[in-house]
């Protein structure tokens, strides 16, 4: 035991102001890779492994163990090599999440948003699926943010189309052409519909009590893993609405709540557009330079 005070007192008389850095940059790196894997199944385990990478530290540190040191040396790292193979799907679409976020937000860049357009939208979009919950016809509605979904329009009939009650109705009609599949909505128009989303596999629905959650809402629940989308979904079986965004999914909401949430959303991204653009601004610094040299 008086080693161990011992220690202790040598590491606090070696402890400075770059023991505080290595600190700091430690703990930023163990706070971004749980930022990284949030709301992933993933995110439990990766909790687990700095709590245990801490701890045998500071024991391995402190204490004289020869045979645990040894021991540890030589099993952690395979053990930290299996982490990624287990987790991959995971892993994958952390990192999709992160490479679309850093296109779409390079130098704080974003689309102007007109609001007039986006209350237009939200307007059609409730109106729709009160409308589609009334009669229980299915539907899948993804609402575009910063991410692209360019990858997933591709894989359904691109329209370009206007958005209205009446359209969303007629795309999402029984036995039509275009029913199977997600609408995908850009701003105030329909981009495409008939659209393949990816399917979430973390057991948010499984957990559920509920049964009458199938394809769609686990559509919905995949897309908004992948991307900053929001998904609304009508339940075919109980015409019940429902709401996904980031991985989690909100069920049986009215219509009204459905409007607030999503002005809410857009309120929101409209609020970060009027974050400094600095792209925009060494842009503007060029064409000026130039000019005056013409």
């Amino acid at each position: 035991m008086a080693n161990l005070f011992s220690e202790i007192a040598f590491l606090i008389q070696r402890f400075d102001w770059l023991s505080l850095l290595d600190i700091i940059l430690v703990s930023a790196i163990f706070y971004a890779l749980l930022l990284l894997f949030k709301d992933t199944q993933a995110q439990t385990l990766l909790r687990g492994v700095i709590f245990l990478v801490i701890a045998i530290s500071l024991v391995t540190t402190l204490i004289n163990l020869p045979a645990f040191s040894w021991l540890i040396s030589n099993t952690l790292p395979s053990l930290l090599f299996t982490i990624p193979v287990i987790f991959m799907p995971e892993l994958r679409r952390a990192l999709e999440r992160l490479g679309r976020a850093g296109s779409s937000t390079f130098l704080f860049e974003h689309e102007n948003t007109d609001m007039e357009k986006i209350r237009r939208m939200v307007k059609a979009v409730v109106s729709a699926s009160s409308r589609l919950s009334v009669f229980r016809q299915g539907a899948l509605i993804v609402l575009q943010r910063k991410d692209s979904l360019r990858e997933y329009e591709d894989t359904g009939v691109k329209m370009g189309a206007l958005v209205s009650p009446e359209l969303l109705l007629q795309i999402f009609y029984p036995n039509t052409p275009l029913h199977d599949g997600a609408a995908i909505l850009v701003g105030d128009r329909v981009s495409a519909a008939a659209c393949v989303m990816p399917l979430s596999s973390s057991g948010v629905l499984n957990s559920s009590p509920e049964r009458q959650m199938g394809l769609r809402h686990r559509a919905a629940l995949g897309i908004s893993e992948a991307t900053d989308a929001i998904a609304v979904v009508v339940s075919e079986e109980t015409g019940s609405i429902s709401l996904a965004h980031r991985g989690r999914i909100l069920r049986r909401i009215s219509a009204d709540k459905l409007e607030n949430v999503l002005m809410a959303f857009y309120q929101q991204q409209i609020g970060e557009q009027e974050k400094f653009n600095l792209r925009q601004f060494i842009l503007a610094i060029f064409k000026s330079n130039k000019q005056g040299k013409d």
